[in-house]
């Protein structure tokens, strides 16, 4: 077959799997003990099986849209497989793993992403603007961008991996303003705007992306 497939090995699998995911993912499992030239002539025998099933899917698709690209700091990257059991996505490559699903892994990756990067990027600005922040949590919130409470715990959103940086910033100035001002004053929006310049910027482009970013 002329597509991507991915070939995973599992202990516990007593025969060779051929599967369609609702991503258009081929995945066969390979059971232990089992080769991987078997499990690729055991997929070329189901081909027209498996072609019957994208096809099924792409009509699917077609009429509620498909989730083939992510956006990534601020641009819309195609997600690729790359055989054997990756997926990729700009400069990420994902492990597949057996009996996880494309947007379970994809979202792991964010949210690692997010960790690793989001809290040295608060203590950064908090330093420029002489501001001390006691603790920064990365969560997965769904209806706010971030957060801070009164203790100095700012509490953003893992998907602020997904925002061109300007955007990121300045989510991260807006909740460290409420260090200085905590309400959304007629004071604390003119210590926003005194902090960083763009805001209607980064609020415009927020709007615009809300439903591309709750994809993951």
């Amino acid at each position: 077959m002329n597509v991507p497939i991915l070939y995973c090995k599992k202990r516990n699998a007593r025969r060779y799997i051929l599967r369609v995911d609702a991503e258009g993912i081929i995945r066969v499992t390979i059971p232990r003990g089992g080769s991987l030239d078997y499990a690729k002539a055991f997929a070329d025998k189901q081909a027209g099986w498996v072609e019957l099933q994208l096809k099924k899917l792409q009509e699917r698709t077609e009429s509620h849209g498909s989730e083939k690209e992510i956006l990534f700091r601020g641009e819309m990257v195609p997600l690729v497989i790359e055989p054997p059991n990756c997926v990729c996505f700009a400069n990420q490559k994902i492990q597949m793993v057996e009996g996880a699903d494309l947007r379970s892994r994809v979202k792991e990756r964010l949210r690692w992403l997010a960790q690793a990067e989001l809290p040295e990027k608060v203590m950064e600005l908090a330093l420029q603007h002489g501001l001390q922040v006691k603790r920064v949590s990365v969560r997965d919130q769904r209806s706010r961008w971030g957060s801070c409470s009164s203790k100095g715990v700012i509490s953003l959103n893992y998907r602020l991996v997904q925002v061109p940086e300007f955007v990121r910033d300045y989510v991260i100035v807006h909740e460290l303003m409420h260090l200085r001002q905590m309400n959304h004053s007629e004071r604390f929006w003119k210590l926003v705007h005194e902090a960083f310049p763009r805001v209607d910027e980064a609020r415009g482009w927020l709007r615009q992306h809300t439903r591309a970013l709750g994809h993951f």
